[in-house]
């Protein structure tokens, strides 16, 4: 089978190059080891954040990704959530530094909120010890365990890109694929193997001092009638994104949070509440690291987890419905990884959990650049 580009991996980064080559008017196949896509593009928030994302080229990334998500999804009638996120904050010294970021070029479109402000703005905000928040309408919100088999079935559909699922990858001799179960030829291979640092290209990767991490969300019920109207986001998550935590002010944020929410930060736990159709909330995470990790949940982390709901949330009563971990590669380098083994070869993976939020901008600086 010819194709001017073989993509392997069908999450949401191989995705993004598939509809970028299919816009150039490619021919596309896509090969994906599993029955469907099973990996850390299902297994997140759908939450395309723009705000606090990492300074300089992947902040502007996001930045494009997020009108990309627009514009897909009106051609392809994905389902928009909320758009926005307003982030609280509880403590001056996140005043502080939130007052720093808005006078950054990344503070573009957002607002410093009081409190009575942030209380019309997110209803469902715990007014217990608010100062204010900070307000960005750059975010919007997908579900993602819809929105990325729909992808490629649209894919397939409206520009004819070609999916063989359950069908491994052995060998990337460009022009020459062999798989576990054809042969194919492309003048172009991207190989989009997300977490599997193991196989394709494992020397490769092993030299890029990558690691894995683990997270873990769920589902929860609140009350009937509970809205969201953003994204809502804690001051845990100032010393964790980049566009925040890499600014002077920080620092002393996070002397404080190390001295009153060490349990928290120890686990690498912040919180991201988004609404999906339902009126459910998808909540999470937290954060370890390693060269493998274990596939079991800890109810101590999820425990941090939904304390953090309740400190940032109004919630007097919520249900877990569901409850599950992610995996995906990470890297203290960069947040994105692209490789040229060959010329006609790329490896490509977003190595900081933030693929469906910078993948369609980076996917069109792999092809621009090829």
């Amino acid at each position: 089978m010819e194709s001017d580009l073989l993509v392997v991996g069908a999450g949401i980064v191989g995705l993004a190059h598939a509809w970028a080559a299919a816009r150039k008017g490619w021919r596309v196949t896509v090969l994906e080891r599993d029955a469907a896509c099973i990996g850390a593009s299902v297994r997140n928030f759908g939450f395309v954040t723009v705000t606090g994302q990492k300074r300089g080229a992947h902040w502007l990334r996001a930045r494009r990704t997020r009108a990309l998500w627009a514009e897909l999804a009106g051609e392809a009638g994905l389902r928009v959530e909320h758009q926005g996120l307003v982030l609280a904050m509880r403590r001056p010294e996140s005043a502080a530094l939130l007052q720093a970021f808005a006078a950054t070029e990344m503070g573009e479109g957002c607002q410093l909120l009081g409190r009575e402000e942030a209380l019309a703005r997110q209803p469902g905000l715990n007014p217990e010890g608010l100062l204010g928040a900070l307000y960005s309408p750059h975010e919007l919100r997908v579900e993602s365990r819809e929105v990325i088999p729909r992808l490629a079935a649209w894919l397939a559909e409206r520009h004819g890109v070609r999916f063989r699922f359950g069908e491994a990858v052995l060998e990337v001799d460009a022009p020459r694929v062999r798989s576990s179960r054809a042969v194919y030829h492309a003048e172009r291979v991207v190989v989009c193997s997300g977490a599997e640092l193991g196989g394709l290209y494992a020397p490769r990767l092993g030299a890029q001092g990558l690691q894995l991490c683990q997270l873990q969300m769920l589902r929860v019920q609140p009350p009937a009638g509970f809205r969201l109207q953003a994204a809502a986001m804690g001051e845990l998550s100032l010393v964790r994104y980049e566009g925040y935590a890499e600014l002077p002010e920080a620092q002393a944020l996070r002397a404080r949070l190390q001295t009153e929410r060490a349990d928290a930060l120890a686990h690498g736990v912040h919180l991201i509440a988004v609404q999906s159709a339902d009126g459910s909330l998808v909540v999470g995470d937290s954060h370890h690291y390693g060269d493998v990790l274990p596939p079991f949940a800890s109810e101590a982390v999820d425990g941090l987890i939904l304390d953090e709901l309740r400190a940032q949330l109004a919630l007097p009563q919520l249900a877990v419905r569901e409850r599950w971990t992610g995996c995906y590669p990470v890297s203290d380098r960069q947040p994105c990884l692209v490789d040229a083994p060959d010329e006609r070869t790329r490896v490509v993976l977003v190595t900081g959990g933030t693929g469906a939020s910078t993948a369609f901008a980076l996917a069109e600086e792999v092809l621009h650049g090829w």
